[in-house]
Order: C-alpha cells, then structure tokens, then sequence
C-alpha cells in the first residue's frame, strides 16, 4: 500500500497554478530528501514528467488521476531527446495543466535544469525551479563522507565526468584541478573514472589519495567502495559497482571510518569495500 503524505500549510506556501512547470529536484533517492515545496508540488500535479533515477515511492505521492511520463535518459539506453522533453513541457502548460517536471537531484547540478528553465522562460511559460538535495552532497552524506571538513579542505570542486559527446570533458584543465581542488566530487564519471584518474595522477595527485564511489547513493542498496586514486580503476571493475554513482577524491573519505552512520541501520545492505 502507498503511503501519501500530506502536505502542512506554512507561511509562504506556493501553490503549483495550472499552466504553470515547476522545475522540482526529487533528491539523489531517499524520499525523505524531498523539501516541502517539492511534495507540495508533486501532491498538485496534473502531470509529472519524471527522471529515470527518480523513486517510486515519489510517484507513488501523486494525487489520484495525475498523468505521470517517464521521460528518463540512461547512457547507453534508447533514450527521449532533450527538445523531446522541452516540447511535452511546453504543450502540458499550454493546455492548461499543472505540471511538475522532476529531475533527480538538483535540477541545476549537472540536471539540466537550466536549459529547460531557459526553453520555458523563451515560451513564455511562468516556471519556478525548487532546488534539491545533489548527490555530491546528500550521497556522500548518506556514505560517511563530509563534503567539507575543516582540517582537510576549504574548497570543494563538482565536476562531470563527461562531455555532450559523451567523453572526458576536454575543457577541463585537469592540471589546475589537480593542484587546485584537495576534495573532487564527480558525477556520471563511472566509465571515464580510469582516464580521470590517470590525469589527476599525472598532474601531480598521489595515487595514495582515498577514494569513494557510492553506488544508489541515500537508497535502501546503497553501496560503497573505497580504494586509492592509483587502484581505482581495477578495484571498480572488480568490486562491479555501476551507474549511478558520485564519486569523490580526497582526505575526506578517510572520515568515513567513524562516520558511516548509515552502514549500520537497519536493513542496511551491507557495503562493498575495498582495502585500501
């Protein structure tokens, strides 16, 4: 049976108007990550046009009668085009409709959430964006690791590990990176995380850095592989760890020794680590 929350009003509480999108990151998975103003909105819709990554249990909040449209891509999948979506967006809110467009994560972290705003804000269509939880903060939360911890890094750098071609982006200048950046949080970089590796390494990062990559970061099969930046690569093909995944590099993941809160709930599945 689905549990449907209810929504408490507040001071301040937007409502979700019809022709109107709202632009709602649905967290890196655990439902419990969802702001007030996403539920609020989800519980409004019309039609939600979905991620792939989003949970079910989110869907699953959707008044009776809402239309929900997986519009998921996945690499390497038959996937719908970006103007694809843009377009269905745009007839739902000209017809009329309450429409939530729910993107796992933060809409603007890597989610293109900016395009869509913009293709929106061109066709005249009103929009708001509701921000959420990013993986590179929530799932490294979720797996022990600070984002930022004052004895190791006052600066932490979000990187994709791919390009609109799908390789490492060449844009980057992985030298300053390198040298620049004590904590890298990667997001989509489980197929070029060899190549990435090899750069920072030959930019001058020790290979004895600690490394993590949490697999279904915040869900209930969340794991977790820790190794180095020079083993990486071979521990991530054995350990068989997949997309989605963040990633992070740096000290920080040496914190995780004391911090893994989440390996011991309950009904935890258990993690697949790497010695280091």
């Amino acid at each position: 049976m689905t549990v449907r929350p209810h929504t408490p009003e507040w001071p301040g509480r937007a409502r979700l108007r019809r022709g109107e999108v709202w632009l709602v990151g649905a967290g890196p998975g655990d439902p419990g990550l969802m702001t007030l103003h996403g539920l609020a909105a989800i519980e409004e819709a019309d039609v939600v046009v979905h991620d792939a990554l989003v949970d079910a249990r989110i869907l699953g909040w959707t008044r009776p009668g809402a239309a929900l449209e997986d519009m998921g891509k996945r690499g390497g999948r038959c996937s719908p085009k970006q103007p694809a979506i843009t377009r269905r967006l745009i007839a739902h809110a000209r017809a009329g409709r309450r429409v939530v467009r729910l993107k796992g994560g933060d809409p603007f972290v890597f989610g293109r959430g900016g395009e869509e705003a913009e293709a929106l804000a061109s066709a005249g269509i009103p929009f708001r964006i509701v921000p959420g939880v990013t993986a590179g903060i929530g799932g490294l939360a979720y797996a022990g690791i600070p984002a930022t911890h004052r004895d190791v890094n006052q600066a932490v750098t979000f990187v994709t590990g791919h390009d609109q071609s799908g390789r490492l982006p060449a844009a980057l200048d992985w030298e300053a990176l390198a040298k620049g950046s004590p904590v890298i949080v990667l997001y989509m970089a489980v197929r070029t995380l060899p190549a990435i590796a090899e750069a920072l390494m030959a930019a001058g990062r020790a290979g004895s850095e600690p490394v993590a990559v949490v697999m279904n970061a915040t869900r209930p099969d969340q794991r977790v592989l820790e190794t180095t930046l020079s083993r990486v690569a071979a521990d991530l093909a054995q350990s068989r760890l997949k997309a989605p995944s963040v990633i992070c590099i740096g000290e920080v993941v040496s914190h995780r020794r004391l911090l893994d809160w989440a390996g011991g709930m309950e009904g935890a599945t258990p993690l697949a680590d790497a010695a280091v």
